[in-house]
């Protein structure tokens, strides 16, 4: 296969290189850019952050992860092609100079490209763009200092990459990368055991930390029929290919929770990277996604061929590991019922930002005149897929909309679920905080707040 992408204002052609080889790997080991860092090799850290640009704009992402035909007809900028042609340091960089932001260093290349891509996108919510780079010496201060200071200075030209055309690569036993959802349906049908490649935030760690050996594979990037949001007056249609970050910013207005949500389990790396329909389709029973769309009463959407069907998002769950999905049928979009806002979600996990949940439980729960008339409940970390809280649901409908009902339905949850013990949390405790988050979700609505980052009396 062939592969063309800009490496800071340069054309790069490859041929014939693994197609799993990561962006990471490539710079350090054969073209010696080695400014780029390996920390985590998992999409944890940001130390090997780059600026990548195609159509849909500049942003930032984790090379560890990033596999070489996802670059195809994109612009790449590293550490090394920050600062100017001409040696003029990018204004992040004098103002990381400036602001003392460089310790040991190594993880300062990483934040340099998130603030360069930051900068060059005008955003200034500097803790969340930089959420995905840790430094290792506790120096976020002088790091936020450094970025606000540089928000008013011009974006440098340089900065302003490119995409060059892409080389168009026919299919093959052992690569594909298909433009179409007709493309890829036709060979996945031919190729069923094949592994399915969307952003690769988890399939990259197969690599990266399993070695696993990846053949034949299919890389989806180029999809543009799976990517992107419709609205009608019944439903939401989400594209399988669309990021998180579109999501997030697609879902806010709808049900700011989820947005929240979405912004709490992932990086911007990742969060750039990562599709919804990967999210549900590697059926983690810790996902967030899924909790969120089965509360709202998501139904997926299958192909496989010509022939296309869909179910609700929680009948596509069978059983840890399993999915009710057959050889060469993949996901090709999610639709949510429009309805009114009554999401709630509320995420459980040992750091705020950027962890795996212990619980990720969410709810929306209709009331009219003072009584429950619909209920959904659903949790991730509770069960081996997430789950629907059947007992509870039940215990709701009906009753009246009151502490008690809801202290009665979160007893009924004992009967929903048999989590289990490890190391995020006992089988006890995520009982106990899955119940409370219920009651969390009444104490709201009375118009009670409740912000898990604010000591309240």
């Amino acid at each position: 296969m062939e592969i063309t992408f800009r490496l800071n204002g340069e054309t790069v052609v490859l041929r014939d290189v693994a197609p799993t080889t990561t962006l990471l790997d490539w710079l350090r080991e054969a073209r010696g850019l080695t400014g780029t860092k390996e920390g985590c090799n998992e999409g944890d850290c940001g130390a090997c952050s780059v600026m990548i640009t195609d159509a849909h704009g500049a942003r930032t992402f984790n090379a560890c992860i990033l596999f070489l035909p996802q670059l195809n007809g994109k612009a790449v900028r590293t550490i090394e092609g920050i600062a100017a042609p001409d040696g003029a340091l990018h204004p992040v960089q004098q103002a990381m100079i400036d602001h003392h932001g460089s310790q040991c260093g190594f993880c300062t290349p990483g934040f340099v490209v998130s603030m360069a891509t930051a900068h060059l996108n005008h955003r200034k919510d500097h803790d969340t763009q930089l959420a995905g780079n840790l430094c290792r010496c506790t120096g976020y201060a002088p790091i936020v200092r450094a970025a606000e200071a540089a928000e008013a200075a011009p974006v440098p030209d340089h900065m302003r990459d490119v995409p060059v055309a892409k080389s168009k690569n026919k299919g093959s036993d052992a690569l594909f990368q298909p433009e179409t959802s007709d493309d890829l349906a036709t060979w996945y049908q031919v190729h069923p055991d094949a592994t399915l490649i969307a952003g690769a935030t988890d399939v990259g760690l197969w690599v990266t930390k399993e070695f696993r050996p990846l053949s034949p594979v299919a890389f989806l990037n180029g999809c543009a029929d799976l990517r992107g949001i419709a609205q009608t007056d019944d439903a939401i249609r989400i594209g399988a290919m669309t990021t998180l970050t579109e999501l997030e910013d697609a879902i806010a207005r709808h049900h700011p929770s989820f947005a929240e949500l979405i912004r709490r389990y992932g990086s911007v790396q990742v969060r750039n990277a990562a599709t919804i329909g990967g999210n549900i389709a590697n059926g983690s029973p810790i996902g967030d996604g899924p909790p969120a769309l089965i509360a709202l009463a998501a139904r997926v959407h299958l192909r496989l061929g010509s022939e296309r069907r869909d179910m609700p998002l929680e009948d596509f769950f069978i059983d840890y590991g399993k999915q009710d999905r057959r050889p060469g049928e993949f996901v090709e979009a999610i639709t949510i019922p429009r309805g009114p806002g009554r999401l709630k979600c509320y995420k459980l996990s040992k750091r705020y930002d950027q962890d795996i949940s212990a619980v990720c439980g969410c709810f929306s729960i209709t009331t009219e005149n003072g009584r429950v008339t619909a209920a959904r409940i659903a949790f991730g970390g509770m069960a081996g897929i997430p789950k629907r809280a059947a007992g509870a649901e039940a215990a709701l409908i009906g009753a009246p909309w009151s502490e008690a009902t809801v202290r009665a339905a979160m007893r009924a949850m004992a009967s929903d679920f048999e989590p289990l013990s490890d190391m995020r949390a006992s089988a006890t405790y995520r009982m106990k905080t899955a119940q409370n988050m219920l009651l969390r979700y009444w104490h709201e609505d009375q118009g009670v707040a409740a912000n898990a980052l604010e000591v309240m009396p």
